[in-house]
C-alpha cells in the first residue's frame, strides 16, 4: 500500500519567493486608462474590483509561489527516480487503496482532482505500460473500471519511498505539529470551495 503523502497542497520552504512569480492583484497604478474617460460598451454600474490588501497580496503571493515551485519538483523527484509524473503517481496511489484496487473512471476522476477526460488519457498511458487496466463493472455493464494491476502495485509500492522523502524534505521539514494543523485547515477550506465552485 502506498503511504498517503502525495497531496500536492503544501507550503514551500522558500517562504521568500519573488515577486514575478504570482500575478499582480493590486489595483492598477497611476497609467492605468483614464477611468473618467466614456466608453459606450461599458455598463452602466460595472462591478467594483474587490483589490487584495496588503496580508491578502502577500499570503497570495505565497500561495502562487508554492503551486508553481512544488508541483515542478514532485515532478522531476518521481521523473527521474520511477518514470512516473506526479499525476500519474497520484492515480496508482488512489487505486492501491481502493477496495480491490478498482475504482468506476468517474469516481477515480473526482478523488484525483481531475476531468475525466484528463484522467482517461492518463488511464491510457499507464494501461500501455502495463500497471492499469480497464474493465467493465460486474453490476453494470455499461461502466468502466480502473484496475490497479499487479505490476502496478509493484512500481507505486517501490516509488513510494522516494516521493514521501521528497514531501517530507519540501514541506514536512519546514513545519512544526501546529503549522500542520493550520495547513490542513487551510487547504481544507480553499479546496472545500473550489469544489462548490466547479459544481455551480
Amino acid at each position: 500500500h502506498a503511504p498517503d503523502a502525495h497531496a500536492p497542497d503544501a507550503h514551500a520552504p522558500d517562504a521568500h519567493a519573488p515577486d514575478a512569480h504570482a500575478p499582480d492583484a493590486h489595483a492598477p497604478d497611476a497609467h492605468a486608462p483614464d477611468a473618467h474617460a466614456p466608453d459606450a460598451h461599458a455598463p452602466d454600474n460595472p462591478p467594483v474590483p474587490r483589490w487584495l490588501d496588503d496580508d491578502q497580496q502577500h499570503a497570495w503571493r505565497q500561495l502562487a509561489a508554492v503551486m508553481l515551485k512544488l508541483p515542478t519538483e514532485l515532478d522531476h523527484q518521481l521523473q527521474r527516480d520511477a518514470g512516473l509524473s506526479h499525476f500519474e503517481y497520484w492515480v496508482m496511489a488512489l487505486l492501491s487503496e481502493a477496495d480491490g484496487r478498482r475504482l468506476r473512471l468517474s469516481d477515480l476522476a473526482a478523488q484525483a482532482n481531475a476531468s475525466l477526460s484528463r484522467l482517461s488519457h492518463v488511464v491510457t498511458r499507464l494501461q500501455r505500460r502495463g500497471w492499469v487496466a480497464r474493465a467493465p463493472s460486474p453490476e453494470d455493464a455499461r461502466t468502466t473500471l480502473a484496475v490497479l494491476t499487479d505490476d502496478g502495485l509493484g512500481q507505486v509500492t517501490a516509488a513510494a519511498p522516494g516521493h514521501v522523502e521528497a514531501v517530507q524534505r519540501l514541506v514536512f521539514d519546514q513545519l512544526d505539529r501546529e503549522d500542520v494543523d493550520d495547513l490542513a485547515r487551510v487547504c481544507g477550506a480553499i479546496a472545500d470551495r473550489l469544489d462548490r465552485h466547479r459544481r455551480g
